[in-house]
This record gives C-alpha cells, sequence and structure tokens, in this order.
C-alpha cells in the first residue's frame, strides 16, 4: 500500500481512489475480520434457537424474549458504539477488536450461568458492549486496506459473517442442545442444562480469536484515499468526552458545562423522552417489566416496561450525544446528524433492519411451535440455507452496488431499495403457509434479499463522510440498524404474539408496517446521495476542518 501524494478528488474516492492491485495481506486481514464477525453473530444469534427452551426453563412470555435478543443487547450496544466508534477513530483498532473480543466472549459464557431473567439480561447487555467495538473498527480498517471502488464489496464480504454465524448458530445451538439433554436428561455438571452448556460453547472459543486479532497490522489512517491521517496523541481523551455524553445522568452535567441553553434542551429531551416511554407503556399492556419493576421505576403505579424503558434511555443517550458533537465538533456533525443524504440511507436501512431482524429471531421458534420442526432439523434446513442465502445476498448485492455506482451516482442506494421491496414477498409468504418446506423456501429468498441492502448501505454511509469520521460514521450507522431495526423489530413481532390470538404468525406480519417508511426515505436518498458524495469536502471545510 502506498500513500497518494495528492488528495483525492472526490470522483476519484466515489469511483476509484486507484487502480493499483490490492495488498493479498489486504484479504488475509478481512478474512479475520469475517471470522470475528462470524463469532459475532453466532453469540448474538444463538438465542433464536434456545428461544423457546429458555421461555420454559425460567417462565418468560415471547415479549421479553423479544426485548432480550432485541432491546437489551441493541441498547447498550448503539450506546457504545458511539464512544467506541470514536476510539476507532483514534485509537488501534486492532487492540480495540481485540479487546471488545474477549469482552462479548466472556460475557456469552456467562450467560450460561443465569438462573432467572434479571441475570440474563445483565449478561446480554454485557455481550452489547462488547460487540460494540467491532463494527466501528472493521468498517474503518476496511476503508483503508481497499480503495473506494472495492469498498462495497469489501464490507459486503465482511458482512457475509452475519449471516454466516447467525445460520451456524442454529446449528450449534440446536446440536448442542439435543445431545446434552440426552446426555443429562436432569442437568449436567454444575445443574447446567441445555441452551446453558450452548452459550458455553459459543462463548469460550472467542478468547482464542482474539488472541489471533492482536497479530493484525494497523494500516495508515485515510493513505489509501490520498488523506494520511496522523495517529492521535491522546487516543483517550475523545473517547471519555464521548463517553461522558452519551451515559445518563452525566449527560447532564455535560450539559451544564456547555450552558443553559443546552442544559434547557437536554431536559427537555430527557422529560419528552421520559414521556414517550410512559405513554408506549400504557398502549402496550402486559408487557414484560422484571427490571423495572425490581428498581421502583412507575408511573402512577404503572411498572414502565423494560422494552420502553431502555429504548427511552437509548434515545435520550443519542440525544444528547448528537446535541453535543454539535458543540464540539461541527465538521462532523453536518456531515451526519446535518446531512438529510446520510439519514436518509441510514434510517432507510433501517427499516430493512427492522424486518430482517425479526424475521431472523423468531424464524427457528415459529417453525419449531407452529410448523413441528425439531431443532436439529432446524439447523440443517433453516440455519444453513440461512448462511447460504446470507452470503450469497451480501456479496451479490455488494457487488452490484460497486457496478452500478460506475453508471449511476445513486447506484449503491437503488441496491438497498431493491432490498427492502423484494424481501416483503417472501417474508408473507413464510409467515402465512402451513407447509414447512415452503417456510424453509420463503425464509431463505427473504433472507438473501434483505441481505442486499447491506454492503450497499454500508459502503454509502462510508462514502458520506472523511476518514477521520468512518468510525463515528459506522457507530450512527448501527444506532438505526440496532435502536431502529433490532431495538424494536423482535419486540414488536413478539408482543403482538403475545397478546394476539395469531401468534407469532400475526406478530411477524405486524414488522411490514416499516416498509412505507423505508421506501420513503430511501426515494429520497436517491436524489440526495449523488451531490451529498461530491461534496464532502468542501461542506467539511464550510464547517471548519481543515482538510
Amino acid at each position: 500500500m502506498t500513500e497518494a501524494k495528492d488528495v483525492a478528488t472526490p470522483a476519484e474516492t466515489a469511483t476509484g481512489g486507484g487502480a493499483d492491485k490490492v495488498p493479498a495481506y489486504s484479504w488475509y486481514a478481512l478474512g479475520v475480520l469475517v471470522l470475528i464477525y462470524v463469532l459475532n453473530f453466532i453469540d448474538r444469534q444463538i438465542l433464536s434457537i434456545l428461544a423457546n427452551d429458555i421461555k420454559a426453563d425460567l417462565g418468560v412470555e415471547d415479549d421479553y424474549l423479544g426485548f432480550l435478543y432485541g432491546t437489551a443487547f441493541a441498547v447498550f450496544y448503539a450506546l457504545f458504539g458511539i464512544p467506541l466508534g470514536k476510539l476507532a477513530d483514534s485509537w488501534k483498532r486492532v487492540r480495540l477488536m481485540s479487546l471488545g473480543l474477549a469482552l462479548w466472549s466472556t460475557m456469552t459464557a456467562l450467560s450460561g450461568f443465569a438462573k432467572n431473567a434479571g441475570t440474563l439480561t445483565a449478561a446480554r447487555v454485557g455481550v452489547g458492549v462488547g460487540e460494540a467495538t467491532a463494527s466501528p473498527s472493521a468498517y474503518s480498517l476496511i476503508s483503508d486496506w481497499f480503495p473506494a471502488r472495492l469498498r462495497a464489496t469489501a464490507l459486503a464480504i465482511y458482512s457475509s459473517g452475519l449471516y454466516i454465524g447467525g445460520g451456524i448458530s442454529l446449528l450449534i445451538g440446536g446440536l448442542v442442545v439435543e445431545n446434552w439433554n440426552k446426555a443429562y436428561p436432569d442437568g449436567g455438571p454444575l445443574g447446567l442444562v441445555g441452551w446453558q452448556a450452548a452459550f458455553l460453547s459459543v462463548g469460550l472459543p472467542g478468547l482464542l480469536l482474539a488472541l489471533w486479532v492482536l497479530t493484525l497490522r494497523e494500516p495508515v489512517r485515510g493513505a489509501i484515499d490520498g488523506l494520511p491521517t496522523p495517529e492521535n496523541p491522546k487516543p483517550f481523551r475523545g473517547f471519555l468526552q464521548e463517553l461522558f455524553q452519551v451515559i445518563p445522568p452525566f449527560t447532564l452535567l455535560g450539559a451544564f458545562q456547555r450552558g443553559p441553553g443546552a442544559f434547557t434542551v437536554n431536559l427537555a429531551g430527557l422529560a419528552g423522552f421520559s414521556a414517550l416511554a410512559i405513554f408506549l407503556t400504557s398502549i402496550t399492556p402486559g408487557a414484560s417489566a422484571y427490571l423495572s419493576e425490581a428498581i421502583g421505576l412507575s408511573a402512577a403505579g404503572l411498572p414502565i416496561s423494560d422494552q420502553w424503558l431502555f429504548l427511552g434511555v437509548g434515545y435520550y443517550a443519542v440525544f444528547s450525544w448528537a446535541t453535543a458533537l454539535h458543540t464540539r465538533d461541527l465538521p462532523t456533525f453536518r456531515l451526519t446528524w446535518g446531512s438529510p443524504a446520510f439519514l436518509s440511507v441510514v434510517l432507510g436501512y433501517g427499516t430493512v433492519a427492522f424486518m430482517a431482524y425479526a424475521a431472523s429471531y423468531w424464524g427457528a421458534p415459529y417453525a419449531e411451535r407452529v410448523l413441528g420442526a425439531d431443532k436439529t432439523d432446524l439447523g440443517w434446513f433453516l440455519g444453513a440455507p440461512s448462511a447460504l442465502a446470507g452470503f450469497l445476498g451480501v456479496i451479490v448485492g455488494g457487488r452490484m452496488a460497486d457496478l452500478l455506482l460506475e453508471r449511476f451516482e445513486n447506484g449503491r442506494v437503488m441496491v438497498v431499495l431493491f432490498g427492502l421491496v423484494a424481501s416483503l414477498p417472501p417474508i408473507v409468504v413464510a409467515y402465512t403457509t402451513d407447509s414447512l418446506l415452503v417456510f424453509y423456501i420463503a425464509s431463505f429468498l427473504a433472507q438473501m434479499t434483505s441481505a442486499s441492502a447491506l454492503g450497499a448501505a454500508a459502503a454509502t454511509s462510508q462514502a458520506l463522510v472523511l476518514p477521520r469520521m468512518r468510525g463515528m460514521a459506522t457507530a450512527i450507522f448501527f444506532l438505526s440498524t440496532t435502536l431502529i431495526g433490532l431495538g424494536i423489530g423482535p419486540f414488536l413481532a413478539g408482543y403482538v404474539s403475545s397478546v394476539s390470538a395469531g401468534g407469532l404468525s400475526t406478530g411477524m406480519l405486524t414488522t411490514l408496517i416499516a416498509a412505507p417508511f423505508g421506501l420513503a426515505l430511501l426515494l429520497v436518498a436517491l436524489k440526495l446521495v449523488p451531490a451529498a458524495s461530491a461534496s464532502v469536502v468542501e461542506r467539511a471545510r464550510a464547517a471548519g476542518e481543515a482538510v
């Protein structure tokens, strides 16, 4: 990899950034990142195949299972993704990924010792914090290992780990649970049952992979785009500042330090999101409140559901951080939160994630509970094909995004739009059929089409910011996929299932309400992205960036 002497023009950055052959080491490093992401999603997605067992053993309902998989993980994944995204922009990304991998693997293993809903929730929160290190670091590294002309492809290859890991998790989980429970029908060593052993089996290997990750070489930040960025001499200062701005109740002190106006705005945000959590609790009666009841949070005697308590805290924290970013780093704010093009892309993709996360999580419990599938069969006929479908979808979608970009300035957005629209019919078929075979086929198609949008959306978000902002842009991108997609989609399906006669079928079909919003956002993105991509440097300079 050589450093360019001149700054790349917007056109070069968008389509080429250099035609030199990509070094073999870049592909090797990308392969290691894929393994990390595979394990990331094994640890995350294994909850799907274990859901019915956890429900029976802990005495919980579908709304809690949706909350556990989605919101409990998503809020902390998203919130810590912000300061960790900043750290990825200023510190050694390889070291950050290794530490995060060790943390989430440890917390996954500890999930296997949970005896109640509160303990399991706490462990999944820890998994979320650890996994928040992965993609901000990986996206930034990939953008420094590969030229712009290949980034959607490289990001798509990395993202394939999501689907491979998600599919393998069903196979591993099913095999471990059935074999463990067969060997130890009354509980095995330490009194562990099958679903607990499954958590241990996928958590412990991550500690070994963390050591391998440390051997990767750190690339020069921004050099491949002709914008080499020197190392930050105080990398943790920015991380601590972001942490201070995003973690309540320190957010109030941070706002107070910025002045009376900022403090007033922050208080208004706190009041608004608190009121929203109370309101949403009032219109979702019966939603689980294990944690809020335990710590005495209530409104007029009504416990605030865990779902809306967690999301209320998450949205308030993001609001606090975004308003602080405007004061502390105006160029980054203008190119992200202040950019309609950037927001329309990440929010538009968030609606794809809304439906995809729900389908991915509830597919195995639905097939087992409604269609009578066995756990082991689910691993082979749902999990393995799901991995293949996601891999094919994300790779083909990423490559098509790069090819279309050569002909159309908004070519990548076209692929995101396709991923949204094309996934709708197979989701409907999957959750209305009585045939297990048709369910498997429809699930395959839904996974493949929705996966096609990911590489294109990720690459577009990276193209709309400067190199030093890529970690932060990734964190914001994942705010949408987590706090909107993962944080609400699986819970909505589970809540509707728990309160309606239609069960999981009705719950899953309810998630399709996100589609019209996504369609509108992505149509706006088609119009706005070309001009925004071509004016990144100019808009950053106008906001005070020295570039």
